[in-house]
């Protein structure tokens, strides 16, 4: 059986790593290279970077930045942000990331997907995909950090990049961002339930807790968090203690 996975989440945006709530990242938190050897230190799963600036200022993505941080990174290291193309993918492959995580791209060049799955492998392909709910239960789909919207649902666009070649999606609720209110499991599993492809539930955890709701309601194969590692004295090893006596199966 598959170990499930708990994934910090750095949000790094002009020089440093940032940290607000519902996608308004203002504050700023530090250092994004003291947080990767903190949680070395920690020994995490999996650890995801993403540059929310790079797609809403038109950079590509920081290659020479994306090299220091995976010599300092003894985990596994998904990087997303302002990846248009699959020479953008070799560059960050080629340094040291292990994973891309695409997701504007994603929406409005949907031949990248597969481009990227055929050239590198499913594996290293991560769909993002950032929802809002409207006030009918229904959800959409935004992109460029949430301030775009797309008029798609996400089942359908998880659906499609599954179909494309995409080897999980990275599903978040912009409005519970940076609340410590817990996921929002109904999207979880709507997403979760249409796809067979692994689900990371990320938006809103605030505790272990709600990270075994969103493996046993949401149906998610792994959970990530950012807000809940950096403003609470929960830590990931904390999770997953949780998360094996709840029954699941967690690397320790």
């Amino acid at each position: 059986m598959l170990k499930v996975r708990v994934i910090p989440t750095l949000l790094y945006k002009d020089f440093e790593l940032v940290k607000g709530a519902g996608f308004d990242s203002w504050r700023r938190i530090g250092s994004v290279m003291q947080a990767v050897k903190v949680y070395n230190l920690r020994e995490v799963d999996e650890l995801v970077f993403l540059d929310i600036g790079a797609t809403r200022q038109g950079r590509s993505p920081d290659v020479a930045l994306v090299d220091e941080i995976a010599d300092e990174c003894f985990m596994p290291l998904a990087v997303g942000g302002g990846i248009r193309t699959v020479d953008d993918v070799r560059r960050l492959l080629q340094v040291g990331a292990d994973k891309v995580v695409v997701n504007t791209a994603a929406v409005e060049q949907p031949g990248l997907v597969r481009e990227i799955s055929s050239r590198f492998g499913a594996q290293c392909v991560v769909v993002s995909l950032d929802a809002r709910r409207h006030a009918d239960g229904s959800y959409e789909v935004w992109t460029r950090s949430g301030t775009k919207p797309t008029g798609r649902d996400p089942v359908s666009l998880a659906r499609e990049a599954e179909q494309q070649g995409a080897g999980e999606i990275l599903l978040t609720s912009i409005e519970r961002d940076g609340t410590l209110t817990g996921y929002d499991l109904e999207l979880t599993k709507r997403v979760s339930s249409a796809v067979s492809i692994p689900v990371i539930a990320s938006g809103g955890a605030g505790k272990a807790a709600d990270m075994a709701l969103a493996l046993s309601e949401g149906g998610a194969s792994a959970v990530a968090a950012a807000a809940a590692f950096q403003f609470t004295e929960l830590t990931p090893l904390e999770v997953k203690r949780h998360l094996k006596a709840e029954g699941f199966p967690v690397r320790l």
